[in-house]
């Protein structure tokens, strides 16, 4: 679990993030979402310890990040995985090497234990066969696969995705979003997403955060964002005529069940 507490970001006398505060839970994904400039990625970057908050906390299982030890920093780190926009693989490394890249920087296990465990999530993920291969040489939605084998192959306690769909095609995207939060309620891990992608919002937004203007806007999971009344949510959520047939037809269907509850409270057996 990830606790922020009234985190306050200023660049150049400017504040970003204004006084943010949420619970980031285990097991769940965890999205934030908000429009260019809504303090989002800073926000990410933040929780990651790649810049320190001007004032707030940052908690990871109630471990202040502040007050952390440089060792335990570096043992936090090593807790992360990280899912980057563009996938960030080594061109010159194969998929395999990609994967096995943060063990051997990071652990002192042997080159068996460390293949195994490459194999084993290469496996997890569904990229068979595709060990050999270099980055140029596997589709965009494989990439994004062997990004999060990398990510999870030293079995992180938090998952961090910074526009895990970026370039993807539709069905690819959900293919990847079911992929991440299978992961994470199967490992257990605290995944956070950072995202515009409202298909994401939809399909795995067990928890989503929304910005605006470096402001905690709104806080709910992918049921609540259908019926808020919240006026910057919707503009941006729904600010595409399809996801406004899609809420449209929900709302109905909420109605419809509503009275037919109703309805069937009404009845009485003679």
């Amino acid at each position: 679990m990830i606790e922020v507490q009234n985190i306050i970001k200023s660049f150049d006398g400017t504040k970003v993030l204004k006084g943010v505060s949420t619970v980031f839970e285990k097991g769940k994904t965890n999205l934030i979402i908000g429009q260019s400039g809504s303090g989002k990625t800073v926000f990410l970057k933040c929780l990651l310890g790649l810049f320190e908050a001007d004032s707030g906390k940052i908690l990871f299982e109630g471990k202040g990040l502040k007050k952390m030890t440089v060792q335990e920093r570096s043992i936090l780190r090593q807790e992360m995985g990280m899912v980057f926009q563009g996938s960030a693989l080594f061109d010159s490394m194969t998929v395999e090497e990609n994967i096995m890249f943060p063990m051997q920087m990071f652990t002192q296990k042997i080159d068996e234990e460390i293949l195994e465990r490459a194999n084993k999530v290469i496996k997890r993920v569904n990229l068979i066969n595709a060990n050999g291969k270099y980055p140029d040489e596997i589709s965009g939605g494989m990439k994004k696969r062997v990004a999060i084998a990398r990510a999870i192959v030293m079995n992180p306690k938090y998952l961090f995705c910074d526009e895990p769909n970026s370039g993807l095609d539709p069905k690819t995207a959900i293919l990847i979003d079911n992929l991440i939060q299978e992961i994470t309620a199967e490992y257990n891990i605290t995944t956070v997403i950072n995202t515009h992608d409202m298909n994401s919002v939809m399909e795995i937004g067990e928890k989503i955060v929304f910005l605006k203007d470096g402001y905690k806007s709104w806080e709910g999971t992918k049921e609540q964002i259908f019926n808020t009344d919240n006026e910057s949510v919707t503009n941006f959520v729904y600010s595409s005529d399809l996801f406004k047939k899609v809420r449209e037809v929900y709302l109905k269907d909420e109605i419809g069940l509503e009275e037919n509850k109703g309805a069937d409270t009404g009845n009485t057996s003679t």
